[in-house]
């Protein structure tokens, strides 16, 4: 006897093309504001030095690596395929956000702009498991019974 593995969601095809449509629009909003707050931090503008530098406390030559891996994570996420680059992408981009929100919240204390990230990382999560969802979807072979496909 095997025991395989039954989802316990069942996903219609309007239901497929809601998730798929939700998907595309927020991580194409979490890439620009990704890709957008990076450039300030590659070009090293005065304003991303003062408050990274001089108000958190980060390495100045820290800056541009930080900008660059957004591009490049920001990238990852758009691109299709490649389903382990873009996990490992989730995961830098989380570290970015989570602590940049850890840090901001240390130094200036509870303020609303502060829990402003928090958006960016609700928009993270939400592109995250909408993604899995689909790409569970593309894989259904994988719920199959063993043997399935003999039969």
């Amino acid at each position: 006897m095997f025991f395989y593995f039954v989802p316990p969601f069942t996903f219609n095809t309007t239901t497929m093309k809601k998730i798929k449509l939700l998907y595309w629009i927020v991580t194409g909003l979490f890439a620009a504001f990704m890709i957008f707050s990076s450039v300030s931090n590659v070009l090293l503008a005065p304003e991303a030095v003062e408050m990274l530098s001089n108000q958190l406390g980060y390495p100045k030559y820290i800056i541009p690596f930080l900008g660059v891996a957004k591009i490049l994570g920001a990238i990852a996420i758009l691109i299709p395929s490649f389903r382990r680059i873009k996990e490992w992408a989730y995961a830098g981009l989380c570290f970015d956000l989570v602590g940049a929100f850890f840090s901001l919240l240390q130094v200036d204390g509870p303020q609303p702009a502060v829990f402003f990230m928090l958006i960016f990382i609700g928009l993270l999560f939400v592109s995250y498991f909408c993604g899995t969802k689909r790409s569970l979807r593309r894989r259904k072979w994988l719920y199959e019974p063993y043997g399935a496909k003999d039969a």
